[in-house]
């Protein structure tokens, strides 16, 4: 049964082979990096288990992990490692003699997703369903870390190259992007701690004290442009959602102005995603494009962007008005 620990046991050996890779060829810092990564992926779920029966040891080795990220974030550059001629010229080559067929294992990710969701009910191994969905949040992301395995296998068939290739690649993709890799996991995960510790909360308080909160539209406003601000600041929507949600679309909105919760989450989330559009902070959309582009202005991407955005928040906004109420 393929269960959702399953994809970060491959995500882990992912790092922990760019890890080796790197350690190989003395970039420590990027190493380092890797290696605690993959340690998490790896051994993530018995150290929460650990820490559920009562020991401190793995709480305080994963604060001290993310302490020396942040260190290695600061050693290490992002680029990738030396390449030689005869490498490149063999990816060219291979560009070359396969165009468009290139396409057929990105484009296999969503397909074999998509058929692995719907079918995950009715797939089964003798007597066992195929894909634990005993948390049904987790069937989409399993079956997008079963798709990518199906679009690894097509790209080394259609590329007629060594597995120990894919990995080569890999590690050179994810040393060009560097640390910001792993920013949105980051992001997301301090949204979660932020409402833990009743940030939501404080910011109803705070809201219901400057607002007329028996207007439905001051409110709408309110959690519209609050999801913008907020993800402007943290650097992504998945951060800023839980925060909002709790503070003012479910207490205000949803609770006391009738808000279709459904249409406001996904149309909340949406907004938000206008402010990933002009903040740097959402480095692995905006400031890694530049430098994979090698453009001369880091903040080009936001530049050209954020006319865009904010003709999205207005059209989103009335489109919150309109659906969430309707």
């Amino acid at each position: 049964m393929l269960q959702l620990v399953h994809v970060f046991y491959v995500l882990g050996a992912l790092f922990a082979g760019a890890a080796i890779l790197n350690a190989r060829d003395r970039r420590w810092a990027s190493a380092g990096i890797w290696a605690i990564i993959a340690v998490a992926m790896v051994l993530g779920d018995a150290m929460l288990a650990a820490a559920r029966a009562g020991t401190r040891w793995p709480v305080q080795a994963m604060g001290a992990g993310v302490i020396v990220l942040g260190v290695l974030a600061q050693l290490a550059r992002a680029r990738p490692p030396a390449d030689d001629h005869a490498r490149a010229a063999a990816r060219q080559a291979t560009v070359a003699r396969l165009g468009n067929r290139l396409f057929i294992p990105a484009l296999a990710i969503p397909l074999v997703t998509f058929a692995l969701l719907k079918g995950a009910p009715y797939l089964r191994l003798g007597s066992a369903a195929l894909i634990d969905a005993a948390v049904p949040t987790q069937v989409a992301l399993i079956a997008f870390g079963a798709a990518c395995l199906v679009a690894l296998v097509l790209a080394l068939r259609l590329t007629r190259t060594p597995a120990f290739h894919a990995l080569g690649e890999s590690r050179r993709l994810i040393d060009t992007i560097g640390w910001a890799l792993v920013l949105p996991m980051t992001l997301a995960a301090l949204g979660s701690v932020f409402d833990k510790a009743g940030v939501g909360a404080a910011i109803a308080d705070l809201v219901s004290a400057v607002i007329p909160t028996d207007s439905r539209l001051a409110c709408l406003l309110v959690y519209a442009l609050g999801m913008v601000v907020l993800t402007a600041i943290l650097g992504n929507a998945f951060a800023a959602f839980p925060i909002l949600t709790s503070g003012i679309g479910l207490p205000l909105l949803v609770a006391r102005h009738g808000a279709h919760p459904a249409a406001l989450g996904a149309l909340g989330m949406l907004t938000g995603y206008c402010g990933t559009l002009l903040t740097p902070m959402a480095a692995n959309f905006n400031l890694v494009p530049a430098r994979l582009l090698e453009l001369r202005d880091p903040y080009t991407v936001i530049r050209v962007q954020w006319p865009t955005a904010l003709a999205m928040i207005a059209a989103n906004i009335a489109l919150l008005s309109l659906f969430a109420f309707g």
